[in-house]
């Protein structure tokens, strides 16, 4: 059994530890909030601009535009989306082995290459064939995570639109953790370009407008701003997960450490209990002694 001194200074590392983690909880849960009022906020222009794109393409052949355009698919570019920092749990972990999946199963043979965004998706690919941010990322993306916007999520967007224009790139997977809820996240992937557009019959049926500019001028220009706000609301979804994921692994971490932080303090008292009970055993063994 470890002495009095040790546990004491175990006692103090485990409580010292708990603060941290309660306090990390407290963070993520705060900006988790901010994450998920932004998604919020962002849905019924998604949604609108998504509207109106399927009733002016359900007129158009959406082929006619450069981002909409289907050909023979040769290079790929997987774009595994993770956190900065870690304690999260299984968060990145789950994003990376999906990549590796996608990359040697589902495009084996083809010319992949992996624009990871996030410090935790980069550590693990810079080593690879494949990495390949330098030729498909802004260069000014450090403060990205700290400072979510769309202002800062719109260049990624157009640096993918310029190589897939110039025939550079053939496809684009994101590759994201969707939050379910504050305890859930899953892995999902979403194809930015080129653009799949879903065009609804009712829409078709009912949008009979005289449009000025013409229809293609239109969809030529809401075309980039869908790309635009798909790629910022899943970088949006991405971030309130990994909060969640922390919160939620923050959490398991300070229950953990309570309970331990029991149990120090039980074996404590019960080292301390019988370091009494043999000082008072000595002492009635020498007055025995002396009596004797």
């Amino acid at each position: 059994m470890a002495n009095l001194k040790e546990i004491r200074n175990r006692i103090t590392s485990v409580s010292s530890t708990m603060q941290i983690t309660s306090a990390m909880k407290m963070v993520s849960a705060a900006k988790l909030k901010r994450a998920q009022d932004a998604v919020t906020k962002m849905m019924p222009y998604s949604q609108k601009l998504q509207e109106i794109l399927s009733g002016l393409s359900s007129a158009l052949d959406g082929t006619e535009n450069v981002y909409a355009s289907d050909r023979e698919v040769k290079n790929i570019v997987l774009m595994p989306i993770t956190s900065n920092r870690g304690l999260c749990g299984g968060f990145n972990n789950y994003i990376l082995k999906e990549t590796i999946r996608l990359a040697n199963e589902e495009y084996k043979g083809m010319n992949v290459s992996i624009v990871p965004m996030g410090k935790k998706a980069t550590d693990a690919f810079k080593k690879s064939p494949m990495f390949a941010t330098a030729e498909y990322l802004p260069t000014n993306l450090d403060n990205l995570w700290n400072e979510l916007s769309y202002a800062n999520a719109a260049p990624i967007a157009e640096k993918l639109m310029e190589a897939y224009a110039a025939k550079q790139i053939d496809k684009v997977v994101i590759i994201y953790n969707h939050s379910v809820n504050v305890a859930t996240q899953i892995v999902k992937t979403s194809q930015l370009l080129p653009v799949v557009q879903e065009v609804k019959e009712e829409a078709a049926a009912e949008m009979d407008y005289i449009f000025e500019p013409t229809k293609e001028e239109i969809v030529a220009e809401l075309l980039p701003k869908t790309l635009k706000t798909q790629l910022y609301s899943i970088l949006l979804e991405s971030y309130a997960g990994e909060h969640g994921a922390r919160m939620t692994a923050m959490h398991k971490a300070t229950d953990n450490a309570s309970d331990l932080n029991k149990r120090l303090k039980l074996e404590y008292n019960k080292a301390r209990q019988a370091a009494i009970t043999n000082e008072i055993l000595e002492i009635v063994g020498g007055a025995e002694a002396l009596n004797g």
